[in-house]
């Protein structure tokens, strides 16, 4: 009999997730499956128990947020393990599944594990941490990880939006060096990330004509901090067009990125908090991961 990691994260989003559980585990079950359940139990929770178990398994289910996936494939990654990984989005955002096209739906998603086929896709490793999608800094990246948990469950994606608006007035500019396969962009910024995605936040969208997640590159977004009204327009309008292309704003792809700063300033992995870092690189980790998707 086939075995399987199930990790869920029985608190993210609005918990809509728990009620399906027996319903999971008897699909798989009758897909010949002897299922491991593990619920998590805390922040670096879901990273031990891949790390310690998921080399006898032939297959990881993470059912959980962005965050819950984070820690699935660091414990992975951080013991040297390649095992398919299957992934139920049940977040409050789900970034990471939507620019991945994976149902929204429990059972959708849960069905499509097994449907499905392993597709290997690159990771971001940022310091001695990784990312399935983001690394970020600025303006609305400390919704994140300062929303309380039951806000998130009750309002879900609203409750980031509400934040950002409420973080508005305490938007600071940063000073960023950043060296991006040997390219030099330095100045002062509102935002940055660093990405394997076309979903940043779920406030930030990327055309996915611009994005592969294969390629062995990480688009870098940065935002520059405007002077003046004309400015300030000419950000929003970038951002609600998707044209990057401006003054206001730095676009670009690259393998190696080497980043100076505040180190007082905090960075978001995947929606969680990392601390700063006066000079961190992040280095694409190509084909890193298999996750189980459509596959036409």
């Amino acid at each position: 009999m086939k075995k399987m990691l199930f990790v869920m994260n029985p608190y993210s989003g609005q918990r809509r997730a728990n009620r399906y559980l027996t319903e999971i585990i008897g699909l798989y079950n009758r897909a010949g499956y002897e299922v491991m359940i593990h619920m998590t139990a805390g922040p670096g929770d879901a990273s031990r128990v891949v790390g310690e178990r998921a080399g006898d398994m032939d297959l990881v289910v993470c059912c959980g947020g962005d965050g819950t996936f984070n820690e699935t494939i660091s414990g992975l990654l951080q013991n040297g393990l390649d095992v398919p990984v299957g992934y139920i989005p049940a977040g409050s955002t789900n970034d990471f599944a939507a620019s991945m096209h994976l149902p929204t739906h429990v059972m959708q998603a849960a069905q499509l594990v097994l449907d499905g086929k392993p597709v290997a896709y690159d990771v971001g490793k940022f310091g001695d941490r990784y990312f399935a999608y983001v690394a970020s800094f600025g303006a609305f990246t400390r919704a994140s990880y300062v929303t309380p948990q039951n806000v998130k469950n009750a309002l879900g994606h609203t409750a980031y939006v509400l934040e950002g608006i409420t973080e508005l007035s305490q938007i600071r500019k940063e000073h960023i060096r950043m060296e991006i396969d040997g390219r030099v962009v330095e100045d002062d910024f509102l935002f940055g990330a660093i990405s394997n995605s076309t979903s940043v936040g779920g406030i930030l969208t990327l055309d996915p004509s611009l994005v592969d997640m294969s390629d062995g590159l990480l688009e870098v977004l940065l935002v520059r901090a405007p002077r003046n009204l004309l400015e300030i327009h000419e950000c929003i309008q970038a951002v609600q067009s998707q044209k990057y292309n401006c003054a206001m704003i730095t676009f670009c792809s690259g393998h190696e990125i080497k980043v100076w700063a505040d180190p007082d300033m905090p960075w978001t992995l995947d929606g969680e908090r990392e601390e700063g870092h006066s000079q961190v690189e992040a280095v694409n980790q190509h084909l890193a991961i298999r996750l189980i998707r459509e596959v036409p």
